[in-house]
Order: structure tokens, then sequence, then C-alpha cells
């Protein structure tokens, strides 16, 4: 079936809106610096759901739909069961629910007559948004003054590239991202071998501009994928073993530059560091004794920051992190160890049957490359080595976010979650994939199941998740009220009320209400809401000073040594009357003799103190 030329255009217009915009949108309003990119990206996502007309979902892909119920559930029970609060249980929810959407659509779209079309545009959207991020980082790099935070952001780390997300792991992600593309459309004859050595190294050159630890790693899975892939073209292996090389001359290049410009060059900085994790190692073996501490059922979903925070940690590092910077770390302290087991097992299950599919199962090879065959070779042929390249490309763009999952969280956000999820679901096979058997005859190439209709249920899902993007703007737009009062705006009072009732982001207005000096309906209700997203020392001042008024005062005690632990320059004035420095850590504070009349904040608790107590 020939593919329809102004469908092929309106997806591939919409692929590029939805994976380019979400990393290019440099404005953001307060609370949330990244939700009007995730707004973005759901809505565009759901958009492409719909355009690109996915049949049925294959029965194959169950693994992956698995685990993505397992942990709706697990947010489920922490709302109903454990007090996680409405607004970040059901934002969990509906970002759980959107990747099923387009899981279910990349499967989908693998059974479809114009799968490989459908994979080249997503593919080319992949490559011109790393190519115009590339631009970006040369100007926060090259020429910063130029940035505005309106339309560039402005590098918050000197001579480090960060991209209009503002992090320079995301932007490595993205760029690598690009990288597999670029191979993806050489592979598929959609570009030359020009325009393919151009585009990989300009963006391996922009990976050096970030100056992350990911990015590295990533240069090199490059280069494994040229050592184990047989089926790459030579050209294409060719150009992805010489990535570190792009890499390490970049590299040399810049410390050059920087050396006889005096301008600064983020790497070198880097090098410098005597902590080579970014204080991940300190922050995983805080983890590792909460999972310890809580093996069976873990501290409960989207409750890591709330139960690290209450924990003694006398030498926890002095950053608020809400995630443990590892999926499965993540899993299991939030979760416990035997769900994290389930749901760990059956994302690599699903990987494993993708990569199975993509590499294990022979598949017939057309005259030239993918589905760029020329005129008389076998048009089922060619579909199928075209199918083939797509999905190998799909498995190592997933497998790269699972690397980049090691050391960060991206699948925490939209722009990076629902790309994973729509690749995941396409690289899955149609139909369990046959290991060739050990005998003398030659195994059978896969036959390509046979196109199947649209469905119109995924169609009318991804129109939903379009509303629910431009529903969750006009929610944000409660909250944005409180922190940018708009012309006309009533007092804060009516404007902290009017956020408390935000179906998504209350937990925004009740830090409000919790931190201000404002006459509010239930102050107490505002802590229980506001301390599950995130304790920074605004907050878990005002929260132990609220428990003290309230005669809880051991709890009060334990909150303030947890924030004594935090050694932040900010908390000095809570700890201001103490005899003991703020400087000092709650150990030494503790063992200190303080007079009883020294405020709370000063005293060791009577009793230990459970950070499940404190939530409620």
């Amino acid at each position: 079936m020939a593919d329809n030329p102004a469908l092929t255009l309106a997806r591939t217009a919409i692929a590029l809106a939805a994976i380019a915009t979400p990393t290019l949108l440099a404005y953001n309003v307060a609370p949330s610096p990244t939700f009007l990119n995730q707004a973005l990206a759901l809505g565009l996502w759901g958009l492409f759901v719909a355009v690109s007309r996915p049949a049925r979902p294959a029965p194959s892909g169950w693994p992956l739909l698995a685990a993505l119920g397992v942990l709706a559930s697990a947010a489920l029970g922490a709302w109903a069961l454990a007090g996680l609060p409405a607004s970040l249980a059901l934002s969990a929810l509906g970002l759980l629910l959107a990747a099923t959407v387009v899981a279910c659509a990349g499967s989908g779209v693998r059974v479809c007559a114009d799968a490989p079309t459908t994979f080249a545009t997503v593919c080319w959207a992949l490559a011109l948004t790393a190519s115009v991020n590339v631009a970006v980082a040369c100007v926060q790099v090259f020429w910063p003054g130029l940035t505005d935070s309106e339309w560039l952001a402005a590098t918050s780390i000197a001579g480090r590239a960060v991209g209009n997300l503002r992090q320079p792991n995301h932007l490595s992600s993205v760029l690598t991202w690009g990288c597999v593309a670029v191979v993806g459309l050489f592979e598929l004859r959609r570009i030359g071998p020009r325009w393919a050595v151009a585009l990989l190294a300009a963006m391996v050159v922009a990976i050096v501009l970030t100056a992350s630890r990911t990015g590295l790693l990533s240069v090199l899975v490059l280069v494994v994928w040229a050592l184990v892939d047989r089926r790459l073209h030579r050209a294409s292996r060719a150009l992805l073993l010489a990535a570190p090389l792009i890499y390490a001359l970049a590299w040399w290049g810049m410390a050059q530059w920087a050396a006889a410009s005096a301008h600064a060059f983020g790497g070198e900085a880097r090098l410098a560091e005597t902590d080579i994790s970014g204080s991940r190692f300190a922050i995983w073996a805080n983890t590792l004794d909460l999972i310890r501490q809580q093996p069976w059922l873990g501290v409960g979903f989207g409750e890591f920051n709330f139960a690290w925070s209450l924990t003694p940690f006398p030498n926890r590092p002095i950053a608020f992190f809400d995630h443990s910077h590892n999926l499965p770390l993540q899993l299991a302290v939030e979760l416990g160890l035997p769900l994290a087991t389930l749901v760990m097992g059956l994302l690599l299950w699903a990987l494993w049957r993708a990569a199975a599919a993509a590499w294990l199962v022979p598949v017939r090879q057309a005259t030239s490359l993918g589905a760029g065959a020329g005129a008389g070779a076998d048009t089922a042929v060619a579909t199928e080595s075209a199918l083939n390249v797509a999905q190998r490309c799909a498995v190592v763009m997933v497998l790269m976010i699972g690397l980049h999952s090691l050391l960060e969280y991206p699948l925490w956000y939209a722009y990076f979650l629902l790309p994973t999820a729509w690749l995941f679901g396409f690289a899955l096979p149609s139909s369990k994939p046959a290991t060739p058997a050990a005998t003398s005859k030659p195994a059978k190439p896969a036959t390509p199941a046979a196109p199947q209709p649209p469905s119109g249920a995924l169609v009318a899902a991804g129109l939903l998740l379009v509303v629910g993007a431009v529903l969750s703007v006009v929610d944000y737009a409660r909250v944005v009220a409180i922190f940018k009062a708009p012309e006309n705006a009533g007092p804060l009072t009516e404007r902290v009320a009017n956020g408390q009732r935000s179906v998504l982001f209350a937990h925004h207005a009740n830090y409000a209400a919790a931190t201000s000096n404002i006459e509010v309906a239930d102050r107490a209700a505002a802590f229980r809401s506001a301390t599950h997203y995130l304790l920074d020392t605004r907050l878990t001042a005002a929260w132990a000073e609220a428990l003290a008024a309230n005669g809880r005062t051991d709890e009060a005690r334990h909150v303030a040594q947890r924030l004594r632990e935090f050694r932040r320059t900010e908390s000095n004035d809570f700890f201001e009357a103490c005899p003991i420095s703020p400087k000092e850590n709650a150990a030494v504070a503790a063992a200190a003799a303080t007079p009883a009349s020294a405020p709370f904040q000063c005293q060791a608790p009577s009793r230990n103190v459970n950070w499940r107590e404190l939530r409620r």
C-alpha cells in the first residue's frame, strides 16, 4: 500500500513538534520549571498517536503494559492507604496512563503497512531536534551573552551547555538519541553518508559541550552497538566507531580554546571534581540504608524524599534529593524489593523480547539498504529489512535512556517518558519471537504480520491526551497566580485558597499556605500535603515550628535535627539561638549539652521518632 503523502507530512510535522518543542521551550512560569514542557509533550504526543492511526497493539507487549500497571496500582495504593496527597497521586497516574497509551500506539504502528515510514518520521524528528539543540549548546558556551532565558536559556554552569531544559544530562540524552536517529535514517536510506557524518559529528561535539558523564557513557554505547550489531551497514559501523575519536578531538580542541581565550570550559571543572559521582554515591548509600530498613513494602510510592529527609543521615549530601538517581534503587526503596523485582523483571523481559526479535530472528535482506531498495527488489523483503532496521534502532534508543536512568531520573519527565514508551512499544515483536533452533536446517526468516486496520480506541485515547494536556494547563494556572500575581489579582489568601482546589497541583498551593503568614483554613492539612512533594529549608523550618506550636515537641525536634544535617546556609537564622553553630551536624548538636531553656530546634528528641509518625 502506497503511503499517503499528506498523512506522511502531517505525521512528520507533529512528530517533530512532539519531540522538539518540549526540549526547546525555554520559557517557564513558577512554581514548576518544567511543567509547560511536559504539558506540550503530553498534548503533542497524544496528537501524534491520533494521526499515526495505530492498529490494535500486539499481545507480545504485555510485559511492558503489566509493569506500567503495577506502578499505577502502587500509586493508587499509596493514595488510598498511605496518605499520598491526591494531587501527587493523580499526577503520577496521569503520566503512567499517558505512557500506556503511547506504548500501545508504538506497538500498534509496528503492525501497520507504513510502519517503516512512521518510524522514519520519528527519526527525522529526533535528528532535527538534536540538530537545533547543537545550535543552542554552541550559543550557551561560545556566545552566552545572546541568551535571554525566554527563547534561549542561560547556562547556570560556566562553560557548559545545558540546553533549554537547563540540565546537561538531559541535553546529552537528546543528542545521543539524535545520533541513533541519524544512523537509522542512513540505514533506511533517508539521508546520504555526508549528511550522516556531519550530523553525528556535530552531535558528538555538542555532547562534549555538556561535559556530561552520562553523555560520555552514551558515546561508548554507540561503539558497543557498532561492535555487536553485524547487521549494520559497514559505513554505519565505521561512523559509530569514530564517535569516541570525535569526542576526544572535540574535548582537546575545547581545552585548547579555553586556554587560549581565557574562557571557561566546563569539562575541565568536571575533571577537577573530587566526587566523580556528583553526590550520587552518597545518595545511593542512603537509599540502600532505607531499603535495608524497609525491604518488603518500601517507603511508599512517591515518598522517597519524605522518608529520606526525615531519616537520620548525619553525613547526608546537602542537596535536597527528591529521587535516588537510579531507577532500580528508586523502585526498590519506594515499592519494596518484591514489587520492585517484579517491575524490573517485566521491563527486562520486554526488553529481551524486543532485542531477540531484532537480532536473533533471521531477516531477508534486500539488494540495497533498507526501505530504499532499488527497482526490482521484492517489496516484502524490503519492508521486512526496513522494519528490522527500525526495530534495532528503537531498542538502542531504549537502552540509551535506560543507561541514563541508572544515573538520573529522565523517565519522570513526560518529554522523555513518552518517546521512550513509543519506542519501547514499537521495538516489541508483533508476535512471540522464534529463536533459531539448534538444528542443521537454517532458520526461516520471520514473516511480517499482515497489516491491521487502525484502532479507533487508540485514536480516541490519543485525542483524550490532548484534552488532558489542555485541562492540566488550565489547572496549573490556579497555582501560577499564587507565585506570579496577574493584574487585578485578588489577595494572596484568595489565590492560595483557589490553588488548593487544584486537581493536580494543590501541593504547590499548600506549600504557599504552609510557609506564608496568611490566614488559611487548615494549616495542618497544608503541611500534610506540601511536605510530601519536596522538603526544602523554608518548608522544613516552618513545619518544625508548627509541630512545636501544636505540642508535638519531640517530632518538632526530630524535624529540626534533620534540617541541621543538610548544613544549608539558609537555615542559619533558624538555628541562630542555639549554642551549637548551624554548621555543626545533628549528631554533634545532639551530643552537646543544651540548656533546657533553649529553643526546641536546639534540643535532641527525648525519644526516637520514626518518619512514618510525621505523616499524620
